[in-house]
């Protein structure tokens, strides 16, 4: 993928992870908190440029984590036992929130 702002080409969460590769939750805590500590006034180009392969590559894996949990093959069915379908409601209404609490802040909007 080329991102036109620098030019350059990272890799995707798909060229370096498989879907088999389970998700390091501590490194991508660490990896994000670090991120979020750059200081704008002192953090170079390159600094950021160093970080965002990563980065964006954990948030394309996340994603894609959480479109498994809505495809229509992963939903519960009837035969579902209530309490299943009461856990993947739960997790939907979950990753829903948080998604929504994200698209509010970008977007000006009331955090809900």
């Amino acid at each position: 993928m080329t991102v036109a702002s620098t030019g350059k080409t990272f890799e995707t969460a798909e060229d370096t992870e498989g879907d088999d590769t389970p998700i390091d939750v501590e490194a991508i805590s660490s990896r994000t908190n670090a991120v979020l500590g750059m200081p704008m006034d002192t953090t170079t180009r390159a600094e950021m440029d160093k970080q965002l392969p990563a980065t964006a590559g954990q948030l394309n894996r996340l994603l894609r984590e959480g479109t498994k949990l809505v495809d229509l093959t992963n939903r519960p069915t009837a035969e579902t036992p209530t309490f299943g379908t009461y856990l993947y409601l739960r997790d939907v209404a979950l990753l829903t929130q948080r998604l929504l609490w994200i698209y509010a802040e970008r977007n000006g909007l009331d955090a809900p």
